[in-house]
């Protein structure tokens, strides 16, 4: 009897808070989420990016190649997103130059596809980091240039594919498919050279070296609206590989990496 007393007691002023508990009706639903979007409109116009997730697809120059991105990200404050990406790009270098075998010494005529003399290998790379974006300055307006520092870093995935030349035996006098094999002649021999082989070849053959890497940047967003996401970004990549990367017969190959990139970046956000 007691436990039913004490649980009327507690019973009681529970329903009497419900009872002064109204739903909203349709109109007050309709001015809250008024409001709601108001609040979100004056903190936009006060330079604020306001969302809870983001994804962007971008295209990078490189100083030496070239890479697509793809990033997400996810809002932890007004001035703080927590970002993860992959990028996909290749690798060249600096001396690199294609160039094409006139056929018979005629003018404008080729023999072969264009080739870049001395080049041992494709190099190729797939990178996951992990980082943040901090907004650094608001739009100020919804045509205004919000202006964040993107910065984390790594794992990194080189891939060295071999790269193969068409040549001319000097034996036979056949055409043949060869790769660098360690101060090979006939590779380096220009005079017998007529080509490069189908991008295809030398896939099956290539060398997988792990490594990291560290992305610092300057992000210009220039979108109208804060949902959509149109921006240029520059800034400097930094990798280092367990192994020597060599792409260049005639050059010495590197561990280490630096270069300066400008990407422009188009997504979304909600």
């Amino acid at each position: 009897m007691k436990k039913l007393i004490v649980f009327i007691i507690i019973l009681i002023p529970v329903i009497l808070i419900a009872q002064d508990i109204k739903p909203l009706t349709k109109k007050e639903k309709k001015e809250e989420r008024k409001e709601k979007i108001n609040q979100l409109i004056k903190q936009e116009e006060e330079g604020a990016l306001i969302y809870q997730k983001q994804r962007l697809w971008g295209f990078s120059l490189n100083t030496d190649g070239w890479n697509i991105i793809y990033e997400r990200g996810k809002y932890k404050s007004i001035t703080k997103t927590n970002i993860w990406w992959m990028e996909l790009g290749e690798r060249k270098d600096p001396k690199q130059e294609k160039l094409s075998k006139g056929a018979y010494n005629i003018p404008g005529l080729s023999l072969g596809n264009p080739f870049v003399y001395g080049k041992e290998n494709n190099f190729y790379y797939f990178k996951l980091g992990f980082g943040s974006q901090y907004l650094i300055g608001g739009k100020g307006n919804k045509n205004g240039v919000a202006v964040s520092a993107v910065y984390g870093g790594g794992l990194s995935l080189g891939m060295l594919k071999p790269y193969y030349l068409d040549v001319v035996d000097p034996n036979t006098g056949n055409i043949t498919e060869i790769k660098y094999a360690n101060n090979d002649s006939i590779f380096l021999n220009s005079n017998l050279i007529t080509g490069s082989v189908s991008f295809s070849k030398g896939f099956s053959e290539i060398k997988y070296v792990p490594g990291i890497n560290l992305r610092t940047g300057l992000r210009f967003d220039y979108g109208r609206y804060n949902e959509v996401l149109s921006a240029l970004e520059v800034g400097l990549n930094l990798e280092y590989y367990s192994d020597k990367m060599p792409i260049m017969v005639l050059n010495d190959p590197h561990h280490a990496f630096l270069n300066a990139y400008i990407k422009i970046e188009f997504g979304k956000r909600k």
